[in-house]
């Protein structure tokens, strides 16, 4: 796409019952893919799910980094007898009531031995993340459920998925990630009061320092104001933070098809049920 203008990226914090107090949280900006820079425009909050779908609609492109799960495991799925096909699969997830969910998800869970009760893909182990069925601590299964059909409805094109002649581009991130790169296992955010440190705050402006010299294994630069900077270190919930990171993962996947990956820096063969986390390594370091 030489000489074409790019599309925004854009990096989401996301919440499955956003609030005022808790909201839904953008970052949205712009790479320089030449200069290995991303400058952050801004931030967008939202305290409802429609109003940040309503916001995902009105742009005319994207290329998003979500920090949501965007499938479940395949062993589970095939236990239940859900359908195998990915898209039909999320829409009778997303007709589900929760309650039916849990249900569900814990019967399996009971069924099976102490130390491996959840189902996990295959990008959780190198990622680090959450099971996607998991529906506590943190409830990302609630967060497939809130989300991913919100982002089926904007038209998205989902690279290794669902491939749609579209614009707008979803990719699933987490920031954990690469947090967990830079500053190890030490906790950067918290939403109780009574947990937010400066031991915290230290943390986060050392993710920001990695992040603004391109110190980390995306070797994109952040670029950002003082003001932004100012939100992110100050942020104790992590949530501005972690929007940013997620930002700079979908940066990294537009600077992968640039360079001619169609998907996005997603592994070849990447299971079309499960997905992938954008990037994740093919095993764990």
């Amino acid at each position: 796409m030489p000489g074409a203008a790019l599309p925004p990226v854009l990096g989401c914090d996301f919440s499955s019952s956003p609030s005022r107090r808790k909201p839904v949280v953008v970052a949205w900006g712009h790479l320089d893919a030449e200069a290995g820079t991303v400058a952050l425009r801004g931030f967008e909050r939202f305290a409802t799910l429609a109003q940040w779908q309503d916001f995902l609609q009105q742009q005319p492109a994207w290329v998003g980094g979500f920090d949501l799960p965007f499938a479940l495991p395949r062993e589970l799925v095939m236990h239940l007898g859900w359908p195998r096909d990915w898209q039909a699969c999320m829409q009778h997830y997303a007709g589900l009531e929760r309650s039916e969910i849990r249900a569900l998800f814990k019967a399996f869970c009971d069924a099976r031995p102490a130390g491996g009760k959840f189902a996990h893909r295959a990008t959780d182990w190198p990622a680090g993340s959450s099971p996607s069925m998991k529906w506590v601590n943190p409830p990302v299964a609630w967060m497939l459920h809130a989300g991913l059909p919100r982002l089926l409805a904007v038209g998205a094109d989902f690279p290794g998925l669902l491939r749609r002649e579209s614009s707008r581009v979803a990719l699933e991130a987490y920031p954990g990630m690469l947090a967990r790169e830079l500053i190890g296992r030490r906790s950067y955010k918290s939403d109780d009061r009574q947990r937010q440190t400066p031991e915290r705050t230290a943390a986060r402006q050392q993710v920001l320092d990695a992040l603004l010299q391109g110190a980390h294994s995306l070797q994109l630069r952040l670029l950002a104001s003082p003001a932004q900077l100012g939100s992110m270190r100050d942020d104790a919930s992590g949530d501005h933070l972690d929007a940013a990171i997620c930002m700079l993962q979908a940066a990294w996947g537009l600077r992968c098809h640039l360079q001619g990956d169609a998907l996005y820096g997603l592994p070849p063969g990447t299971d079309p049920l499960e997905g992938w986390i954008v990037t994740a390594p093919l095993s764990r370091a």
